[in-house]
């Protein structure tokens, strides 16, 4: 997935503003006493993932995949809450973390020669988070995919990776 920040930031303002009834895709937010619920909720369930991927049942792979990729979407959450937004659909997460998350080229060399001690949020973690999104699907609603034990490590070593950066920027 090659990460095109124009894309996001239009689609962020069209999800922004794109209401229907009982839904909103992203709002504005200042409901900040649901980050430390998200959080925690992230992090138990990476830690179930890493629990279920070190059973001995049969299903294994397809738990730790679903559950790996919820692990990241509840940090996600917690993130675009520090930013003032709130999202209520997997996809708009994706947008909403794309665009609020990962710095354009300026603000990277910028941070860079600040030598800034904040963690800033790159674009394989979003790509991480998108991979997860999409493998968590295709184990749902395709059943007889079978899972190797090589990609569902892929999966929890990416789940690592992301709930690591998060973690580390949401507890600054």
């Amino acid at each position: 997935m090659e990460f095109d920040k124009e894309y996001y930031q239009e689609e962020f303002k069209r999800l922004l503003s794109e209401k229907r009834e009982r839904k909103f895709f992203i709002k504005k937010s200042n409901a900040s006493f649901k980050i430390k619920k998200f959080m925690i909720k992230g992090m138990d369930s990476f830690e179930l993932a890493e629990f279920v991927n070190g059973s001995d049942q049969s299903a294994k792979s397809y738990w730790a995949i679903t559950i790996c990729y919820y692990a990241m979407l509840y940090l996600a959450k917690a993130a675009i809450l520090t930013k003032g937004y709130e999202t209520d659909d997997h996809y708009a997460t994706q947008i909403a973390l794309g665009h609020l998350l990962v710095p354009d080229e300026l603000e990277k060399e910028d941070l860079e020669l600040l030598n800034q001690a904040h963690k800033i949020f790159e674009e394989d973690y979003l790509e991480y988070f998108h991979d997860a999104r999409k493998e968590s699907s295709v184990s749902k609603y395709s059943p007889t995919k079978v899972y190797t034990e090589r990609r569902t490590k892929e999966i929890l070593d990416k789940a690592r990776q992301f709930t690591a950066k998060l973690r580390l920027f949401l507890e600054e």
